[in-house]
């Protein structure tokens, strides 16, 4: 099945196809992990994106039951240079190509990835579009063009219904504008009564719950497109202790008075170095965002800078000066990507605790 990925500023890439058939568009980004293309498939931080894997074999280890970041994927399609149809692990169950067609999901392997990818860094993300072969370039270019795609990420990808996930620790409510599964994960891990709810949830709703904590998941798209997030935010400061993830963190970098603005590529992959400015530690962190708080706009606000991307020197973590906030811009949970930033869940346990006993004393 041939197929072409064209860009809408004209370059064009022949390939083979896999997956369905369907044509699909979408911002076109590009992702530098050597592993984990399962939990980037089902991050739904990705919806509405074309992800370029930087790493040239892509289906080595197959798809397992066990790797799922969501139930449904949110990505748009996946580009690799090749892609492994005979997958050897002991996990397997099915072929990348073979969970496509299920997910009616659309890819193109055979390109020369290293060329978009340099594409990507000088240019920015473009918008693109996986076609047939036989479609016309200047026509594609041209749609692209003209294409303005939706900005209701979050709306799509959050829960429409909220869910429990029972424990017998801290009452926590998980905001999810996006959330992956590992973040309930490591909060189960740690004995967390989870309440899941969806992304316009008003801060009186979630204070009537009684939670202990509010973590603030990860999620796709512009920050600035989440206003009622922000009302919501800045009605729950100082009421109960708030963890913020990725979109979580820039959120809550919004709802304080400070400002974000999208980078020229973005940060994504599971070798990101990032520096922890009160430690004076680095962590190798995951990560997948296409938008930073900015740092200028943090003075005047109560919030202090304690993490940096070491890459480009971008914001990756705050504080609040007086309320029990925090926030980072990685993925301490990782999945894909290493673990070493695990410990900031313990961290939010501890801003529990303390903040349980002050209010008890």
């Amino acid at each position: 099945m041939k197929k072409k990925l064209i860009l809408e500023s004209g370059e064009v890439f022949h390939g083979e196809g896999f997956g369905t058939e369907l044509e699909t568009a979408g911002e076109v980004v590009f992702n530098t992990g050597m592993t984990g293309y399962q939990e980037l498939i089902s991050d739904p931080s990705y919806c509405g994106q074309i992800v370029c894997m930087t790493y040239p074999l892509i289906g080595n280890y197959g798809i397992n039951r066990d790797d799922y970041e969501s139930i449904e994927p949110a990505i748009k399609g996946l580009i690799v240079k090749e892609i492994c149809d005979l997958p050897s692990n002991f996990r397997t169950q099915i072929t990348l190509d073979e969970l496509f067609k299920k997910k009616n999901l659309s890819g193109i392997s055979g390109i020369d990835t290293r060329r978009l990818t340099r594409i990507l860094r000088n240019s920015g993300v473009v918008k693109g579009k996986i076609v047939n072969a036989d479609s016309d370039d200047n026509t594609v270019v041209s749609e692209l063009k003209s294409t303005t795609f939706p900005t209701n990420q979050v709306e799509q990808v959050s829960t429409k219904t909220p869910y429990a996930n029972p424990g017998r620790g801290f009452k926590v409510v998980l905001v999810d504008f996006g959330s992956k599964l590992g973040i309930i994960r490591e909060l189960s891990q740690r004995s967390c009564d989870i309440i899941v709810v969806s992304q316009d949830t008003t801060a009186e709703e979630i204070l009537l719950m009684d939670p202990d904590g509010i973590m603030l998941s990860n999620g796709p798209g512009d920050p600035e497109d989440n206003q009622q997030a922000l009302e919501m935010i800045r009605g729950l400061l100082g009421k109960v202790p708030i963890f913020g993830i990725c979109l979580g963190h820039q959120l809550i970098g919004l709802a304080c008075g400070a400002k974000t603005f999208k980078l020229k590529f973005g940060h994504r992959g599971g070798n990101h170095p990032v520096l922890d400015l009160e430690k004076n530690k680095v962590a190798i962190t995951s990560q997948n965002h296409g938008y930073a708080v900015d740092q200028e706009s943090l003075k005047g606000t109560d919030l202090i800078e304690t993490h940096i991307a070491l890459n480009d020197r971008t914001n990756e973590g705050l504080k609040h000066k007086i309320h029990p906030c925090f926030s980072v811009q990685y993925h301490p949970e990782a999945s894909p990507g290493p673990e070493d930033a695990n410990y900031l869940f313990d961290d939010f346990i501890h801003l529990m605790e303390d903040f349980k006993n002050k209010k008890n004393q």
